[in-house]
């Protein structure tokens, strides 16, 4: 689906977590782990645990399946093909869903939302952004695409179809950006630092190279 509708507002940078003032639920959330703890319901070395695990579930995963996908011709199919496969053939974990991968072409710029609340491949791409889950980017993406794109810095052109691909309870999806040109010979590793969470959900664009990318 693409259809469209305005989109006047920017989307600021986020600041950094640890100069941001808490929200609400940040601060309920304290006061539950601390409750918990108190309470000897849970201790700090599981919470640490669970720290580490979740930190180990981040847009780095979703970056090494696209890497690999632009090095390695059988590994793309697979990924265009079953995506929740290929992601295990890395032994990452996708999702308990279904997991679907699209491709950006030069004819197709695909985009993901959920319009519903959230749904998002957290264990590929880390903990969604909370534009994801505003009201504001989840009407704009159905209704006026390439203007909430624009928002992103990312322009394109007329006749290059935009698809919007709607996130569901039993469905998630991960972009695969275009290859940046120039980046002939580089390593899966190297090319890792190209992409980012943002091109993962089809906002933007994999980052362009620099030298600093390909050492």
């Amino acid at each position: 689906m693409s259809l469209e509708h305005s989109h006047d507002h920017p989307h600021p940078n986020q600041p950094d977590e640890e100069d941001a003032e808490q929200s609400v639920y940040q601060k309920m959330e304290v006061a539950l782990r601390e409750l918990l703890v108190e309470k000897n319901i849970i201790n700090m070395e599981e919470l640490h645990g669970i720290h580490e695990q979740m930190d180990n579930r981040g847009p780095h995963n979703g970056a090494r399946m696209v890497a690999k996908a632009w090095c390695d011709p059988d590994y793309r199919d697979l990924l265009l093909l079953d995506a929740t496969a290929a992601a295990e053939k890395l032994d990452l974990e996708p999702t308990w869903l279904h997991l679907v991968a699209l491709e950006n072409t030069t004819n197709v710029h695909n985009l993901v939302v959920c319009t519903l609340c959230s749904c998002y491949p957290w264990p590929l791409l880390g903990l969604p952004p909370d534009w994801y889950k505003s009201r504001a980017y989840r009407s704009d993406a159905v209704n006026h695409p390439r203007k909430l794109l624009s928002q992103f810095g990312t322009i394109v052109p007329d006749e290059v179809e935009v698809r919007v691909h709607d996130s569901s309870a039993d469905m998630r999806y991960l972009v695969v950006p275009q290859r940046p040109k120039e980046t002939e010979g580089w390593t899966e590793e190297a090319l890792q630092s190209l992409v980012s969470r943002d091109s993962m959900i089809g906002v933007r664009r994999a980052r362009e190279p620099t030298q600093r990318n390909k050492q």
